[in-house]
């Protein structure tokens, strides 16, 4: 889950005090980006047939791969 307290958030506010538009770090943008990239990911994948870590180890030694 994304902790969006790790990036230092400015905002950009109307007369009012309402919130308008959000100021952070490009690098931070990017490392938030990428988490919802993850997120979006497993979300997609949620449904998929999984392989317990021990069979694909083996599966990896057979082949050669490991």
């Amino acid at each position: 889950m994304v902790d969006i307290k790790r990036f230092r958030l400015r905002f950009v506010t109307d007369r009012k005090g309402k919130k308008k538009e959000v100021i952070m770090k490009v690098k931070d943008f990017e490392e938030l980006l990428e988490d919802l990239n993850d997120m979006a990911i497993v979300a997609e994948r949620r449904d998929e047939v999984k392989i317990p870590h021990k069979d694909l180890v083996k599966d990896l030694k057979q082949n050669g791969i490991l």
